[in-house]
């Protein structure tokens, strides 16, 4: 009779020993899981990082109020003084359509421009991959030009598109950069022998400087630009400040467009010849 009970108690240690292992491995897969749902904070803080797009998009539900002003030329001196008598203004409103895709409408002054634009987060930085990854797309509406100025103009001649696919890393807690390839048509050209379709590659990043202030700086190599063009490849640099909901951006940069197609393909300004405009962009969320 002993050498039964015996047996009844060995065969509920191992019972006992199974479902503890069984717990573990169950433990194990759930923070496994939880491990792939750590990512790391957005490289940006921003949507741009100064003119190029960053890969940050808006949350759910959340709506996005920018104001951004290009003025003019600083190498005008006092007679404009110093460009602010000649704003480019452009107010946009973004709004968190799903967890990972915002939408937005625009209005720019220059060459009074009218935008739509649509982006969504492919990936995330964390443990199990390197890189966010963010694609933009954007589609603008030109009402400054017609038929009377241009021959053989047609409505489609004031649409430009833009599609840029923005690969970022947040390399440590300050520093972060990005890569863009883009794509930009423009159904309207404005130098003789300029190809409609561009292809090209921005660059940016963003260095903190303190808790709530960034140093950013942007480029963008257009490759398809005609030789001998006017135009030149825009570089911008600014600041982040951060004041609770707001983020303001000052800046400096040789485009006074703040569209894709406007100043990657006709960026304006020169920083070898002082023809540098400066600007502003105010961010409010709702």
């Amino acid at each position: 009779m002993t050498i039964k009970y015996l047996w009844v108690l060995w065969a509920l240690c191992c019972l006992a020993v199974l479902e503890v292992k069984a717990q573990d491995d169950l433990l194990g897969e759930l923070e496994g899981e939880a491990e792939e749902l750590v990512f790391e904070y957005p490289a940006f803080k921003a949507m741009k990082i100064a003119n190029l797009q960053s890969t940050k998009v808006a949350a759910k539900g959340d709506t996005y109020m920018y104001v951004s002003h290009r003025f003019g030329s600083v190498k005008d001196g006092f007679d404009t003084f110093f460009g602010l008598d000649n704003a480019n203004t452009k107010i946009q409103m973004v709004y968190g359509l799903l967890e990972g895709l915002q939408i937005g409408l625009s209005r720019e002054s220059w060459r009074k421009t009218y935008g739509a634009h649509t982006k969504a987060v492919l990936t995330r930085q964390g443990q199990k991959f390197p890189l966010h990854m963010t694609y933009y797309g954007t589609v603008n509406l030109n009402t400054d030009v017609d038929k009377d100025r241009y021959e053989g103009f047609k409505y489609a001649d004031r649409l430009s598109y833009a599609h840029q696919l923005l690969v970022a890393r947040r390399v440590n807690n300050n520093l972060s950069v990005e890569l863009a390839p883009t794509f930009v048509r423009q159904n309207l050209v404005w130098e003789p022998g300029q190809e409609h379709n561009q292809f090209a590659l921005g660059l940016g990043g963003r260095y903190k400087i303190s808790k709530r202030s960034s140093i950013n700086i942007d480029y963008v190599w257009n490759f398809s630009r005609v030789e001998d063009s006017v135009y030149k490849n825009p570089l911008s640099i600014g600041m982040d400040i951060e004041t609770g909901g707001h983020v303001f951006q000052l800046l400096f940069a040789n485009a006074q467009s703040t569209n894709e197609p406007g100043f990657i393909s006709n960026a304006e300004g020169d920083w070898a010849d002082g023809i540098v405009f400066f600007g502003f962009n105010i961010v409010r969320v709702f």
